[in-house]
């Protein structure tokens, strides 16, 4: 099936309660959004499920969650004053801003992609994408502060505390999850390109001698992870290395795992060799040593960095996008979001067959509340069955209880799959243990044909 565009996606992100436009009664703002109260269930099951495996499975990595905003300094010495931005275009007709690169030829010889009108637009000038602020009770240029566009130079300028705090020897990395925010000239295609997002990033000090192993091994790990752990099609991704005219200054080789979205071929997450580029450049700044001791060489030396650095927005649209299918039954066509169940907002929805059935409706709720203690759970009475199953498709939700008439006299409940549409028959007092199990993959599906 082909990717849904993304008027799809929006549509059902609203619909559904996983994102909102920020601010949308006063007519939004471009670049931000929120999430809903399923939105922000999957957003950390995402971040959840790249925390486990980038570091609570391993050995060699260790957490941080630092300020968003720092010395500016810090970002003098990395090169974001001077260099953080990108080439811009305005109309001055319309109004509009452009970034060079989206536009289809020199702004000289083209129309206005918006209003149409020719010899409108300006020659491209630079505008950094930073956001500026000001710390303290007087804004003045001594006071000016930003707000980070990217979480690595933290890790970057605690690099010496961590290491020696947690007595870390190369190869060791630090990761971090946090809000950025860039004041992107062209914002848009939903949540794709954000001004306020939130990054997954991880920076892996390594020996010089070793950076071409640890960058392979980075590039392979990262592109497993996509598919074996959020489960995202293979056949949609790709990795793309950089050629030498676009990488960063900071690179010495970069590598793109690319999505196709409905837009084309775009990064998803990118893999960078950085060297001891940032390392360097703080030490300088900083007038500290940014160095690590090697026993074997019996010299001090300042690491190389490798670095996979991901959006948590981008790993959230991907996971709607991929997951997206459309069925055609018999009657009716079915939405559903085939998303693994460790993602899923809502693990189990239980629902009484007939809510008029006081006794079905007690027994229900009370499974609900059983179900709660192990996995996120609701209980829903609020349409008719085949409606409700519908919904929790729609939603992605891997299991649905059915308590019906049968449960007065047998003790059951009925267990539907999303996926599949078959069912299990289980004891009321099982049903619990059952879900749970089935959610964490400690058992497999056994279910019958009934929809």
């Amino acid at each position: 099936m082909p990717a849904p565009n993304f008027d799809v996606i929006v549509s059902l992100a609203k619909r559904r309660g996983f994102v909102f436009p920020s601010s949308e009664i006063y007519g939004g703002m471009a670049g931000f959004w929120d999430y809903g109260p399923l939105g922000v269930e999957l957003k950390n099951n995402i971040k959840a499920a790249w925390w486990r495996h980038m570091v609570h499975l391993r050995d060699d990595v260790v957490g941080l969650d630092a300020s968003i905003v720092m010395n500016p300094r810090v970002w003098e010495a990395s090169g974001h004053v001077a260099g953080f931005s990108d080439p811009m275009v305005d109309c001055r007709s319309c109004k509009n801003r452009f970034r060079e690169d989206d536009l289809k030829g020199k702004p000289s010889e083209i129309a206005c992609p918006n209003c149409g009108n020719r010899g409108t637009l300006t020659e491209a000038r630079q505008f950094n994408l930073m956001f500026a602020t000001h710390v303290g009770p007087v804004a003045d240029t001594a006071s000016v502060a930003y707000l980070r566009p990217e979480t690595a130079q933290a890790m970057f300028v605690q690099f010496e505390n961590v290491a020696t705090s947690m007595r870390r020897k190369l190869p060791f990395g630090i990761a971090q999850i946090g809000r950025s925010f860039r004041n992107e000239i062209t914002p848009g295609n939903f949540i794709f390109r954000l001004r306020e997002f939130e990054q997954m990033e991880m920076e892996f000090f390594v020996h010089p001698r070793d950076e071409d192993r640890w960058f392979a091994h980075w590039v392979e790990a990262r592109h497993a992870w996509w598919t074996d752990v959020l489960g995202i099609s293979d056949e949609r991704l790709r990795l793309r290395p950089h050629e030498a005219d676009e990488l960063s200054h900071y690179s010495k080789q970069t590598t793109d795992i690319e999505y196709e979205y409905p837009i084309g071929w775009s990064e998803l997450e990118g893999v960078a060799d950085r060297t001891d580029f940032d390392l360097r450049a703080h030490a300088a700044g900083s007038g500290k040593k940014l160095e690590v001791f090697d026993e074997e060489a019996n010299e001090h030396i300042v690491p190389y960095v490798i670095e996979p650095a991901m959006g948590v927005d981008r790993a959230f649209l991907t996971v709607l996008v991929d997951g997206y299918t459309e069925e055609q039954l018999e009657k009716e066509k079915r939405v559903v979001l085939r998303i693994r169940p460790e993602l899923a907002p809502i693990k189990a929805a239980v629902m009484p067959l007939l809510r008029n059935r006081s006794e079905l409706v007690e027994r229900a709720r009370a499974l609900t509340a059983d179900l709660k203690r192990l996995v996120p759970a609701m209980y829903d009475d609020t349409a008719s069955i085949g409606k409700l199953y519908r919904r929790q498709d729609e939603i992605g939700t891997p299991f649905c209880v059915t308590v019906d008439v049968e449960s007065l006299d047998d003790g059951a409940a009925t267990i539907r799959e999303r996926d599949s549409m078959t069912q299990e028959r289980v004891s009321l007092d099982l049903v619990p243990g059952r879900v749970a199990d089935l959610v964490a993959g400690r058992t497999g599906w056994q279910g019958v044909p009934r929809e």
